[in-house]
């Protein structure tokens, strides 16, 4: 029997996986940004016709999952499993968003990483031929993200440079055995790094090393070059990550700043919108990649893209115990055509 995995932590797909629809939804914040007319639902407010900040996130996920299989011109009853989470404790909005759903689940914490986790397995699964059709499914949420991991809004505490923006915003990809593309042609699964930093509002350097580990693996395993790709979007290591990650790679040799980008960067005008060093959270990749990402792939902008999406792994409690946080990132390679590396 053939082995799929290839070098050091990548796995090239014999049958790739196709992306037969995907969605994004936000709300007014991200509708004013720089991407706004990529997002297939914009909320007028951060609510969602909801009480409280953490069931507006389930309904995010309900709303991006309904428009998503609508898109597919499928039944949710057709999927064969859910990946999802979110960065709630327990991944709740996730798991209250499906639990009517009645379709075999599979709850995912990989913080900002979970879009890219979730394809992953997600194309492992359909690839190895333990399912046709999965969907993948992630979200955050501004206001319970600052509950849960820094203060309540009601606090008003200033916000530091290096400080990060959550997206409200949810994304969500269904993926088949079959279909006419973007395909997904390899993965390569990050390992855990630890910068030392402590600092919860300093995302983006707790997370560079994470990324650069990922996508240097990613070109080893392949034996390729940052320029066989269109486009290399990490996510969401925002403005002061993506100036380490290019540095980092500036001392390989390797200059990304010409097809590197973050979506950090891109969901957020940063001058006129106030979001400091960024945007952050599980749905910041995943609008991005659901919305304005995968539209230019399907319109031929783009033909081979890799997204190596960043995550914190740290909690509240580990935070508040002076722990440092270590950071993880996946990277998926998405081509317009069934052709990888």
């Amino acid at each position: 029997m053939g082995t799929k995995y290839i070098g050091k932590q990548s796995i090239r797909f014999d049958n790739p996986p196709s992306i037969v629809a995907s969605a994004a939804v936000g709300s007014k914040k991200e509708g004013d940004g720089p991407l706004g007319s990529w997002f297939d639902y914009i909320s007028a407010d951060s609510r969602f016709g909801q009480k409280s900040w953490e069931k507006a996130e389930t309904t995010m996920q309900q709303k991006v999952f309904s428009i998503a299989c609508d898109k597919a011109m499928l039944s949710p009853s057709q999927l064969r499993y859910i990946f999802a989470g979110d960065l709630l404790n327990q991944c709740t909005a996730s798991s209250y968003s499906m639990r009517d759903s009645g379709i075999p689940f599979l709850g995912l914490y990989g913080a900002c990483s979970t879009i890219a986790q979730g394809l992953a397995l997600a194309a492992m699964s359909i690839d190895g031929g333990y399912a046709d059709k999965a969907a993948v499914i992630t979200s955050s949420h501004f206001c319970s993200a600052e509950r849960q991991f820094r203060t309540p809004l009601e606090y008003g505490g200033q916000r530091t440079p290096t400080a990060q923006w959550t997206a409200t915003a949810a994304g969500c990809a269904v993926l088949s055995a079959v279909g006419q593309g973007p395909f997904i042609t390899n993965v390569t699964i990050g390992t855990i790094k630890d910068a030392g930093i402590s600092d919860v509002n300093n995302m983006g350097a707790a997370m560079a090393p994470a990324a650069y580990e990922t996508i240097s693996t990613h070109l080893a395993d392949f034996s390729i070059k940052p320029g066989d790709y269109d486009l290399i979007v990490t996510g969401d290591l925002g403005k002061v990550g993506h100036d380490i990650l290019l540095d980092l790679f500036s001392r390989d040799g390797f200059d990304l700043s010409a097809i590197c980008d973050d979506c950090g960067l891109l969901l957020y005008s940063l001058e006129e919108q106030d979001v400091h060093a960024g945007a952050s959270g599980c749905g910041c990749a995943a609008s991005v990649l659901c919305g304005y990402l995968l539209a230019g792939v399907r319109s031929g902008r783009w033909k081979k893209v890799l997204i190596s999406a960043t995550g914190a792994l740290m909690s509240p409690v580990t935070s508040g115990q002076g722990e440092s946080i270590p950071g993880i990132s996946h990277a998926v390679t998405i081509c317009s055509s069934g052709e990888g590396f």
